[in-house]
């Protein structure tokens, strides 16, 4: 059936593909996007481009999530069946330039969409939380049962406030939320800031990359297809209660309140010299390599445990992190017409 869908951060990469994918099987969608500078504008715009041809069942506003009155508007204009929360200012290392920009739109504004739900009685709220709210844990893989309150980047801390906070408006006025931590997500229309982008543009342009950790790192890399298909899993699967939870042994994952959270990763661990691999291979050339320390903000491994979402939607990640490379690349040379 049909839903009327609320996706934030419909500019960048996930929120893109997230309101395409709804488009395409027929959901009326309202994005909303500051699209701020960040990282180059002109891909933001290119990616909303491409959403102009679902002009019967999308529409779009300029605003800013920390804006108030421009998300309420946008509540009473539309009033959403479900509403999922993408927008956020990204990145682990920006943090630590800029962390203003992360309180105003991770927590300000995640306010702004709380509030909103909790008054429109929004039946559904999905919401972007992430893999860096792990911080220094060390138990692999990551499992949302486990304990996360040793954040290592106040990126990772707004995200795990957002998920806090999200419990207290399902415990205190019944708003079903549902977070999401996302891995390493990757794939064509990919941010520019990410290390498979950054990678891929410097091996073309013939310039060295720098990478950290002496490259002693593994991500648990995610194409933005399995992402994508993660999520249509919970567009009609709100966070329910959780009649067997027990306050003598909290689990962290769900609640009394109908909250609940997930991993959304690939369950497959790649050391980063293996990706750097795949993509010389790919490209067919070799980076010329910096090998540097770990820099502050980063943890050295990530590996998503993804039972739950398995268990509640069937989730099952299909793309190879080879496969994944190929589309990337394949769209990174048409992109800039090399």
């Amino acid at each position: 059936m049909s839903k009327r869908i609320l996706v934030t951060g419909t500019a960048g990469f996930i929120g893109y593909h997230m309101a395409e994918r709804l488009c395409a099987d027929g959901h009326e969608v309202l994005g909303f996007d500051c699209v701020n500078d960040y990282y180059d504008v002109r891909l933001k715009e290119a990616r909303l481009k491409k959403l102009e041809r679902y002009d019967n069942n999308f529409s779009f506003i300029r605003a800013d999530l920390a804006d108030q009155g421009a998300v309420e508007k946008a509540f009473e204009d539309f009033t959403p069946d479900v509403v999922i929360n993408l927008a956020a200012q990204a990145g682990v290392r920006y943090s630590l330039t800029h962390p203003r920009s992360y309180m105003r739109s991770n927590i300000d504004g995640f306010l702004n969409i709380l509030e909103c739900c909790r008054h429109h009685e929004t039946p559904n709220l999905i919401y972007a939380s992430s893999s860096s709210v792990y911080g220094a844990n060390g138990k692999m893989p990551f499992a949302v049962e486990d304990n996360v309150d040793h954040p290592v980047s106040l990126y990772a801390a707004t995200k795990k406030s957002n998920e806090l906070m999200a419990h207290t408006y399902a415990h205190l006025y019944g708003v079903p939320c549902t977070g999401l931590r996302f891995f390493t997500v990757y794939g064509p229309w990919g941010r520019p800031d990410m290390a498979m982008y950054i990678f891929t543009k410097a091996i073309f342009e013939g310039k060295p990359i720098d990478v950290f950790n002496n490259g002693n790192m593994l991500r648990d890399f995610t194409y933005i297809d399995d992402i994508v298909g993660g999520m249509m899993g919970l567009i009609d699967n709100p966070a329910k209660s959780n009649p067997g939870w027990d306050k003598m042994s909290p689990d962290p994952s769900s609640s009394y309140a109908p909250y609940a959270l997930y991993n959304i990763g690939n369950n497959e661990p790649v050391k980063l010299m293996d990706m750097i691999s795949m993509l010389e291979n790919k490209i067919g050339r070799t980076a010329e390599k910096n090998f540097l320390p770990l820099q502050p903000g980063d943890v050295e491994e990530t590996y998503a445990n993804i039972d739950a979402l398995q268990k509640l939607t069937g989730f099952t990640p299909k793309t190879s992190l080879e496969e994944g490379i190929d589309k990337f690349v394949e769209w990174y040379k048409n992109y800039n017409k090399i």
